[in-house]
């Protein structure tokens, strides 16, 4: 029966750990710094209800995440060629 308490404690800290934590893509996109971009996209869809609307909001989203990805695959090379050098 003693095993009953834990369990019971493990399922309430996962459902507020749940709660607590933000979408991981939402994460991603405020950690890449397209945030603002993001949130022209939502709110044109929001009014309009139509992707194809969107398309210069989708666009400069688009290209704003592809700029982030090429700085950090840039940093994460930089960082691989470091820690060669190193060895």
């Amino acid at each position: 029966m003693s095993a009953s308490g834990p369990q019971g404690h493990n399922w309430a800290r996962q459902v507020r750990k749940e709660e607590e934590e933000e979408d991981p893509l939402d994460q991603l996109i405020s950690r890449s710094g397209c945030a603002a971009a993001h949130l022209a996209v939502q709110e044109c869809m929001a009014e309009h209800q139509d992707w194809r609307q969107c398309q210069p909001q989708v666009q400069a989203f688009r290209e704003c995440m592809s700029e982030q990805q090429a700085k950090r695959r840039e940093e994460l090379q930089r960082r691989k060629e470091q820690a060669s050098a190193h060895h």
